[in-house]
């Protein structure tokens, strides 16, 4: 059995915000699946096929990017740009969730159409991994004339999400609430646009919309790019359930202020984190480790609350075995460090000083994906392979 052992964590991120911090310096891997998360002292090192030193940095679960648009392959056609999912792997994302894919030239708007391209996106990124990055692709965008037999055919053929309501010709919570309700009863996670419009042919959505459409997700709370009011977003907060998203394409002054009202409400489990890009904002490989920079340097969120929200939170959301450190899991790893020329000692104090950390490496069902990235400034220290 393939096993892999990490060994001298520094600190060790678990992603689940009831408990974000573990006293553990080590991590057992078999077969790409965390099996012992603990004190290097009780695991047999010499029995591990492959020994990784963190050398004193800290470890998190990968990222999860909340929010992307792709379309098919690792291209993006609203910036003409390859390899854009690859790249964000060096920004620590391991995991991306479509919330439509809205960008594709000719996108058919049909009942038939849009069902097929949700049903050929999931099927394809299930089977296309860029850079070694798990997408959550073929999230439907809601049209007229969909029937609750459609998202039956949709949720045995493998789509699990609907894309941001509000981008399509279903607009009104009127149309959308049947819509959300055959969503859900086949397993699916609902989205919806909140704030200012995005794109042609999308909507200003505000608080009565989205209260009557009942999604799962207020996405991108903080504006995508404009956002809701900070009296409607507090409502949301403190009057409904929802999961709220901060995005990296949208207000990073509300996104504070929102940081702030998310402690006050004791409501940080309900946060996740995403890129909304490609946009017209661009492309943006660390847009997720700047939110989280954005959030632990200018709110009361705690950088280690921060990873959890755009790791653990996310996983929960979409019912997926990663996201936490305890066994189990699948091993989606990320190993970072302070930054050269950063105040932080650590990556959790630089992303309390503002600064983005130094992503050193990162695994994929613990297999080495990126060693050093190209996109984040370089670590101070850095882990080594030992053994293997």
């Amino acid at each position: 059995m393939s096993s892999l052992l990490l060994k001298n964590i520094g600190t060790l991120v678990s992603g689940d915000i009831a408990n974000p911090l573990l006293k553990a310096d080590a991590i057992w891997i078999e077969e790409g699946v965390i099996r012992k998360v603990g004190l290097l002292k009780d695991m047999d090192e010499r029995a591990a096929e492959k020994v990784i030193d963190c050398a004193g940095t800290t470890v998190t679960p990968g990222l999860i990017d909340s929010h992307v648009h792709p379309v098919l392959g690792d291209f993006t056609p609203r910036q003409k740009q390859q390899d854009f999912l690859e790249s964000e792997v060096h920004g620590g994302v391991t995991t991306a969730i479509s919330a439509g894919e809205v960008h594709l030239p000719g996108r058919p708007k049909d009942p038939s159409g849009t069902k097929a391209l949700a049903i050929l996106a999931a099927k394809s990124f299930a089977a296309f991994r860029p850079g070694g990055m798990k997408v959550l692709g073929g999230s439907v965008i809601l049209e007229n004339g969909l029937l609750e037999k459609d998202f039956e055919e949709m949720a045995r053929e493998g789509v699990r999400v609907v894309g941001e309501i509000g981008l399509g010709s279903v607009k009104s919570p009127e149309d959308a609430a049947p819509m959300v309700k055959w969503a859900r009863k086949n397993g699916m996670v609902v989205m919806m646009h909140t704030g200012g419009t995005s794109i042609p042919g999308s909507t200003t959505v505000g608080l009565e919309q989205v209260l009557g459409a009942d999604p799962d997700i207020v996405s991108h709370i903080n504006g995508g790019p404009t956002a809701c009011s900070i009296e409607e977003a507090e409502k949301l907060i403190a009057k409904t359930s929802m999961a709220v998203e901060f995005v990296h394409c949208g207000n990073m002054k509300t996104a504070v202020e929102i940081g702030s009202l998310l402690v006050k409400h004791n409501a940080l489990h309900r946060a996740i984190i995403g890129n909304d890009a490609p946009s017209g904002t661009g492309v943006v490989p660390l847009g997720v480790l700047r939110v989280l920079s954005l959030l632990a340097g200018m709110t009361p969120i705690k950088p280690e609350e921060a990873l959890c929200m755009a790791t653990g939170n996310t996983a929960k959301l979409y019912k997926l075995n990663r996201g936490i450190v305890e066994p189990g899991r699948e091993a989606d790893i990320v190993v970072m460090d302070t930054p050269m020329g950063s105040v932080g000692k650590n990556a959790l104090a630089a992303l309390a000083a503002g600064d983005v950390p130094a992503v050193s490496m990162v695994l994929v069902d613990g297999k080495v994906v990126v060693n050093i990235s190209r996109n984040t400034p370089p670590p101070v220290k850095k882990p080594t392979v030992t053994k293997g």
